[in-house]
């Protein structure tokens, strides 16, 4: 199956839940990944990612009715009151988090499998004026860091993570890391301990690919100083020279040479 048909049916192969059942879910799941959350109440009036994920649920239920409009207005209230802003026609799966929902964007073709986390700043983005696909699509249990942007019709693994302030344009295989600009592949998610629930926050384990290449780099310096520090050796050791003293014609075979 190529990509473009599994994202297609990501959502749309699930069991359709009611629409109660989804909010309780969007509810529950928030004591799951936020160790703040005290009681149900609190979470749903004090969660500005909680009402967004609410009114999408049910704009997007007027969006595939044909009551585009309808959808679009309270769509544009969910984003005055959250300043989360998504567009109804995205598809998000269950048991979705917005964390602090805060400047959180989230495009008319993106997908978003079952949960999925996104912290703050977090962009679903296009790359293409085309009215085809052209948001990302991410799949089950995926972590996006503060400040991310994922841009055009790629596929973010299943249980992957994408660090703060990334920027994601490639695809990501299932159960990778990513981190940077443009963001890379730089590790087999295996540090940390995991959670029961499948959410990973253990951000400060992420690795630093840059730094990493920069001692790699350091190494090898080290190497061949070691190197040219051994010829020198073996160039002073031939001549029966000692190159911490001066050189003295009678005993320095090149010096009695150049004299000849």
């Amino acid at each position: 199956m190529s990509h473009s048909t599994a994202d297609s049916t990501l959502i749309e192969e699930q069991p359709r839940m009611g629409l109660w059942r989804q909010w309780r879910d969007d509810i529950a799941c928030v004591f799951e990944r936020d160790p703040a959350a005290r009681t149900s109440l609190e979470v749903l009036a004090t969660y500005p990612g909680v009402h967004a994920v609410m009114m999408h649920r049910l704009s997007h239920r007027l969006w595939q009715r044909g009551w585009r409009f309808a959808a679009r207005w309270l769509s544009a209230i969910g984003r005055f009151i959250s300043n989360v802003d998504i567009h109804p026609g995205a598809q998000i799966g269950a048991r979705f988090f917005i964390d602090h929902g805060a400047c959180v964007v989230i495009g008319e073709t993106a997908i978003i499998g079952d949960n999925v986390t996104l912290y703050h700043g977090v962009t679903l983005g296009g790359t293409s004026w085309n009215k085809g696909k052209r948001h990302p699509t991410l799949e089950d249990g995926v972590l996006v860091g503060a400040g991310a942007k994922i841009l055009g019709n790629i596929v973010v693994g299943r249980n992957a993570r994408v660090g703060a302030n990334s920027v994601v344009v490639d695809a990501v295989p299932a159960g990778c890391t990513v981190v940077g600009i443009p963001g890379k592949v730089v590790k087999v998610r295996s540090a940390g301990t995991p959670n029961p629930y499948g959410v990973d926050l253990d951000h400060h384990l992420i690795p630093d690919p840059v730094s990493k290449v920069i001692a790699c780099l350091l190494d090898r310096i080290d190497a061949l100083e070691i190197q040219v520090q051994g010829a020198r050796e073996v160039i002073a050791a031939e001549l029966d020279c000692d190159p911490d003293n001066e050189i003295c014609e009678h005993d320095c075979t090149r010096g009695m040479a150049v004299n000849h």
